[in-house]
């Protein structure tokens, strides 16, 4: 585990604190779990472009012509 020091100011840091004791975690806990949101939240995105680099068009159109051409079901529909 390492260990950083962070300034914030004041009143983020009153946030912080407010919301990490309505969440009943520390501010440390708060603060691993926003961080760790935001680098999936990263990732995912570097991910879908990297996907999206390797997609064709054709690849698309040969997957659509593999759908039934059928009504959604009841459940389904708008």
């Amino acid at each position: 585990m390492s260990t950083m020091t962070v300034r914030l100011p004041e009143s983020l840091h009153d946030q912080l604190k407010d919301l990490a004791k309505a969440e009943g975690i520390s501010i440390n806990q708060f603060l691993v779990v926003a961080a760790a949101e935001k680098m999936s939240a990263l990732k995912t995105v570097e991910f879908l472009e990297s996907e999206a680099k390797l997609a064709s068009r054709k690849g698309f159109k040969s997957v659509l012509r593999k759908v039934p051409d059928v009504q959604p079901d009841e459940a389904d529909r708008l």
